[in-house]
Formats: C-alpha cells, sequence, structure tokens
C-alpha cells in the first residue's frame, strides 16, 4: 500500500557530548546509549512499547526539535500550562527531506485539554480569524474527550503535512481507532507523513508501516512486523483465549 516518496523526516540523529550524564533519564535509556539515529518511514512510523521504554519522550524530543510546542498544536501555537519536557531534544538532530511542509500538528493525549484552552484564550483575545474555525467550530471543551480529539484530526488535518501523534488511541473507542486509521490513509494518500507512538493494535496494523519496538533492556530499539509486536500477539492471545487468560490472571 506505501509507495516510496520523500520524507519531510529522514531521521533524527542523537548528539551525545561528554558531559551528558547517562544515569539520569532519559540519556539512560537503551535507545540512546546504543543508537545513534532512529530513521522514518517517509509515509508512516510506529514507536511502540512499555510504558517507561521512552516512546513518547523520543517522540516529545522530535517535535520540538522541529519546532511544534511541547505541549501540541501547529507550529504556530506558543503556549505552556506546566514546563515538564526533558531535555532530549536539545540532543538530538533532525535530517529533514526535500519537500516543502505546507502543514503539521504534534498532538498528544496528555495535554490536550491545555490545547483546548489556549484555543479558546486566542479566541476571546479576537486577534484575527477564529481558531476554533480550523477544528470544526465548535469549542473542544464542549464535546468529549474522544470526540474532540477526533474532531481535530478529521478538520485541523488538511495534507501534505507532517504528523506527530503520540498516544492518539487515549481516547478513542475501537471503532472510533478505526476510523482514525481510515483518516491516516485518506492523509498519506494527500502526501503526508505519520510519526506516532501508540499502543493500538488497530493503528499497528497499517499495511507497510515501519514499527519500532522500544524497550527498557537491551539495546533498547528494535524494527520488527506487526506480527512480532507484542500488542498483536498478547491481543489475539487474550481474545481468541479470554476465558483461560482470565482464569489466570484472576485466580
Amino acid at each position: 500500500m506505501l509507495q516510496k516518496s520523500e520524507s519531510f523526516l529522514k531521521c533524527c540523529q542523537f548528539i551525545k557530548e561528554e558531559n551528558i550524564d547517562t544515569s539520569r533519564y532519559p540519556f539512560c535509556l537503551p535507545l540512546f546509549t546504543h543508537h545513534t539515529e532512529v530513521q522514518f518511514h517517509p509515509q508512516i512510523t510506529f514507536f511502540v512499547g512499555e510504558n517507561g521504554s521512552g516512546k513518547s519522550t523520543l517522540l516529545e524530543a522530535i517535535a520540538v526539535a522541529r519546532g511544534f510546542n511541547p505541549e501540541g498544536g501547529t507550529l504556530n501555537f506558543n503556549f505552556s500550562s506546566h514546563d515538564s519536557h526533558s531535555s532530549l531534544y536539545q540532543h538530538v538532530r533532525l535530517v529533514k527531506g526535500t519537500k516543502r511542509l505546507r502543514d503539521g500538528f504534534f498532538l498528544r493525549a496528555e495535554s490536550f485539554y491545555n490545547l483546548a484552552t489556549s484555543i479558546e484564550k486566542m479566541d476571546s483575545e479576537g486577534i484575527g480569524a477564529r481558531v476554533i474555525d480550523s477544528f470544526g467550530g465548535r469549542s473542544l471543551h464542549e464535546q468529549s474527550h474522544g470526540e474532540s480529539f477526533f474532531a481535530a484530526i478529521q478538520n485541523r488535518f488538511r495534507g501534505q503535512g507532517l504528523y506527530i501523534l503520540d498516544e492518539p488511541e487515549a481516547a478513542l473507542s475501537p471503532v472510533r481507532q478505526m476510523a482514525l486509521l481510515s483518516r491516516i490513509h485518506e492523509l498519506i494518500r494527500l502526501d503526508s507523513q505519520f510519526i506516532i507512538a501508540t499502543h493500538s493494535p488497530f493503528l499497528l496494523a497499517y499495511p507497510g508501516a515501519l514499527i519500532y519496538q522500544l524497550s527498557a533492556e537491551g539495546t533498547g530499539l528494535q524494527q520488527m512486523a506487526y506480527e512480532q509486536t507484542d500488542h498483536y500477539v498478547i491481543t489475539k492471545q487474550f481474545i481468541n483465549n479470554y476465558q483461560k487468560m482470565l482464569d489466570i490472571l484472576l485466580q
């Protein structure tokens, strides 16, 4: 399904200076200590792994290094409700492709409320066109978390863009996750590139995607096929043998 094309981002290189304390997070992660770079698929790259493996931290560093606000939004968003992002972005170098970026968004589940609040604040100041009109015209705070999340993806993502998504499935039902998969496909056909950290076996099923599994042990980074991921294997085992799995888990 995926075709060869030029990337907006080709890879993320790690800058390893002598004064970096590799005993502290995130520089202690095998991802950083064992690797010099992470390459991206020109259309869609997934990062998966257990909590603490560094996938969200890496995604945040990529987004901030590219010029996005740490709490999310477009390249034009500049707000901060809580300065909690790591300094990893200061130690990465992004290698860009030759394509011209016409759109972009950093979407993260944990700070989406803050993004919605920032949009309302900008619109209340009455400077320029209403920002919320680009998100469907209805206040994101007046919708459920899942509805507002999907409204942003459906209305604000326009194509020919770089979209960095951190656990987008967090607010979405299984049906909406499948709808998101379809929307991602539409945007890829509109010459877009996605970099996504996820736990969703639905999203990971996208044909031809580049999937990296991150770990806090070993080399920290391994490329693998969809059927090899823990998310696919464990989900399949549970669904196919759910009674036996429940007996084990609840004994």
